[in-house]
């Protein structure tokens, strides 16, 4: 008997088993999702809505439905929190690997390495249990001011759509999501939470809404963040226009849209405007026992409305539906590995693409790359500061980072066989400070930075060392305080703060072999560019960025950088500053885009008198390259073929090196002003002294589009085009004409 009723609880526990078709991880999730919303109570589908705590959702206990565990952010996982508070746990084991910022990644040019660094985070946030990465950001870069530009990938909605995707799959290749952040139209962090952008639909579609795009239907995004700002009156976490209209409509978007942390603003639109998961809106500690997270707008207001009638089971069931799937493509993904945390090939990749996101804007004279037996002074606080600590919610608390200083001191000793503990030669002098330390999220990272020279004996002293060095090697820029590369405060003014110009001039006057290195997530004013022979731009390059550095400088790593965006001489030469208070930072609550399509690049190329510091796509090498002329493989193209243009681009130099062959199109005549030029392909290739490569570029149809606002649609006019080739925006090679 006892065998029979043994029997029979086994066949019965099969049987519910089987039936829970949620729990299958073989089943198609669709299925999954319906069978486990089918098994919900209205309650259950409210609280998978909204936060349990800072950074996770609950799932359904009940029925063994996992809840969402969000970390920040874009280039790190970040530490662990407090339940109710941003402060952090105090944590021993939640050390991670600092990638370089995503202005880093998207210098690189490289799609290989987007899928790399997408792939490396993504097993560090698995090891930490994390289900889905706040990030990565597209936000186009509109003005220098920006402090959050150092987390988006540029000024070019094609290069930031080709960067974005392979970073989207590698992550989600190993069943974390990303949700791509700041959707959309967030470009100042001025009045973050009270502006609102008036825009045209025109530049809408053409520049801010690309990299989206491609997010969601090329590289398959599982969720998308919305924006603190305002549009067309609604804040954009649960904006109709961009939420229903665009993203679920046009686009076909099934995941889950999220809040940005603080972000929702009322229930009414929250349920019918498109916001699935609501996050961060307040909390109060543990003094009212987490019953704060019952009273976020998905939450007991929006069951108490279902409750009168007043918001239907529809909309609840499709808000549950979005989040389900989220939750079985993530946290009951069965098919996930276990991750890894700070292992030899994180640190490696870091290292890679720091190193090849590195640009060489200057280099008069070959000065670079320099010898490692020359006597180097470093001067500069950039030089020994944390770049991984500050900035806001990206904040890291990393395993090591190498300083720039120590890259330097550890490429010389290694390469003359000194002891560890001799620098090689190399001399430090600060030469400036930022000031005291800032203390962020109430953890102190134990750095020491405190100064008790004069700004004038800083400049004296480093002025004094440089005139007995080989070469000076200044290492200034930004850094991730308040008002400089930070969020929830934008720059206040486009130079170099802290007295760095009249510094780099001095010691520019002291010794000719002077190399500026800027770090920075924003271009800067560069009033003594003419007086300095080399300029480097080196971005926040996370844990190795010491290495990276020192990598490029004595030439180990030969520099393929180009610039995701333009440096201009001056702030009014950015289009986004030509309109007063309206373009920037806003009037009454409002901004105007009155730049329009025309931002960057693009601008410059419209307007002749203004010319750029550096241009678009710019960065040299320490070998050279030669460009053939372009050929096409027909003059007319049909309205549904392609047209092909081939060139031969040949290593003329004597080291390896890598080019970025850039190609743009122009449309000669078109019924609605357009760009001169307009970037739309790429390739980055790597070539020996003396060889030479093909590159192929098929031009389609889709490139030579323009979006009608008034027809709501993307079109192509019959007529002329060039086909331009470029090693950046401002150097041309060469082009054909064909026509459509």
């Amino acid at each position: 008997m006892k065998r029979l009723s043994l029997l029979l609880f086994v066949v019965m526990s099969a049987a519910m088993i089987s039936a829970q078709l949620y729990l299958n991880p073989q089943a198609p999730i669709e299925d999954r999702v319906e069978d486990a919303l089918a098994r919900m109570t209205r309650q259950e589908k409210v609280a998978i809505l909204h936060a349990q705590s800072k950074f996770s959702s609950p799932g359904v206990a009940r029925l063994g439905i996992r809840g969402l565990w969000m970390t920040d952010g874009p280039h790190g996982i970040r530490p662990e929190v407090m339940w109710d508070e941003w402060n952090q746990a105090g944590w021993t084991n939640d050390s991670c690997t600092a990638f370089p910022a995503l202005t880093g990644l998207a210098a690189t040019w490289n799609t290989d390495l987007a899928f790399l660094y997408g792939k490396m985070l993504g097993e560090e946030a698995l090891y930490r249990g994390k289900d889905v990465v706040l990030g990565p950001g597209v936000n186009i870069y509109r003005t220098p001011l920006n402090g959050r530009n150092f987390e988006y990938m540029g000024e070019d909605p094609y290069l930031a759509s080709q960067m974005v995707v392979p970073y989207v799959q590698g992550l989600q290749g190993n069943g974390v999501a990303a949700c791509v952040k700041h959707y959309a139209l967030n470009n100042q962090e001025v009045n973050r939470h009270g502006y609102n952008v008036n825009v045209s639909d025109r530049a809408l579609y053409e520049i801010y809404l690309p990299a989206y795009k491609a997010a969601v239907q090329q590289g398959g995004a599982w969720s998308i963040m919305g924006s603190y700002n305002l549009y067309k009156g609604e804040h954009a976490c649960h904006n109709k226009y961009l939420l229903r209209d665009i993203l679920r409509d046009e686009w076909g978007f099934d995941g889950a849209v999220v809040s940005d942390w603080g972000g929702a603003h009322n229930t009414d639109e929250a349920v019918a405007n498109g916001l699935d998961l609501e996050f961060g809106t307040w909390t109060n500690g543990t003094t009212s026992n987490n019953k704060e997270y019952d009273n976020y707008f998905l939450a007991d207001p929006f069951l108490a409305g279902l409750q009168e009638g007043k918001y239907t089971d529809e909309q609840l069931n499709e808000k549950a539906r979005n989040v389900l799937r989220l939750i079985f493509r993530t946290s009951m993904n069965s098919q996930k590995g276990f991750g890894s945390m700070v292992s030899a090939e994180h640190r490696l990749a870091a290292r890679r693409i720091a190193a090849e996101s590195i640009v060489l804007l200057k280099n008069e004279g070959a000065l670079l790359p320099l010898s490692t037996s020359a006597k180097v002074l470093v001067v500069g606080e950039n030089a020994i500061k944390m770049m991984t600590v500050g900035g806001g919610s990206s904040q890291l608390k990393v395993k090591y980072e190498v300083s720039p200083l120590q890259g330097i001191e550890d490429k010389i000793a290694n390469a003359n066989k000194i002891l560890p503990d001799n620098k090689g030669g190399v001399k430090y002098e600060r030469g400036y400070t930022s000031g005291p330390n800032i203390i962020q999220d109430a953890i102190d990272f134990g750095e020491k930075l405190d100064e008790t020279r004069s700004e004038q004996q800083l400049l004296s002293d480093a002025v004094t060392a440089a005139k007995e060095a080989d070469v000076v090697v200044f290492i200034g820029g930004l850094n991730k305080k308040p008002h400089q590369d930070c969020e929830d405060s934008d720059r206040e003014s486009y130079g170099l703060p802290y007295g760095q110009d009249q510094l780099i001039e001095a010691l520019a006057a002291a010794n000719k072999n002077i190399v500026v290195v800027n770090v920075s997530g924003n271009a800067v004013a560069m009033p003594w560019l003419r007086k300095v022979p080399a300029v480097v731009q080196a971005w926040y390059n996370g844990s190795e960025s010491g290495n990276a550095l020192a990598d490029v400088l004595f030439g180990d790593v030969n520099p393929s950088g180009r610039l995701p965006f333009t440096f201009m001489q001056r702030l009014e030469d950015y289009p986004a500053h030509q309109y007063g208070a309206e373009g920037y930072p806003g009037v009454d609550n409002q901004v105007y885009y009155k730049d329009d399509i025309f931002v960057g690049y693009r601008y410059a190329d419209k307007e002749k008198k203004v010319t750029p510091l550096f241009p678009f796509g710019h960065g040299l090498s320490y070998t050279t390259f030669e460009y053939g002329k372009p050929q096409l493989s027909a003059k007319n193209m049909p309205a549904n073929g392609s047209v092909t243009l081939r060139v031969d681009v040949t290593n003329t130099g004597l080291r390896v090196g890598r080019e970025v062959v850039q190609l743009y199109i122009a449309d000669k005549k078109s019924s609605l002003p357009r760009p001169v030029k307009e970037l739309k392909a790429f390739q980055k290739i790597q070539l020996q002294p003396g060889e030479t490569k093909t590159v192929e570029f098929v031009i389609t149809n889709s490139m030579l589009q323009f979006f009608d606002p008034d027809k709501h649609a993307w079109v192509a006019e019959p007529g002329e085009f060039d086909a331009i080739v470029g090693a950046s925006a401002g150097d041309i090679r060469g082009k054909q004409t064909f026509r459509l």
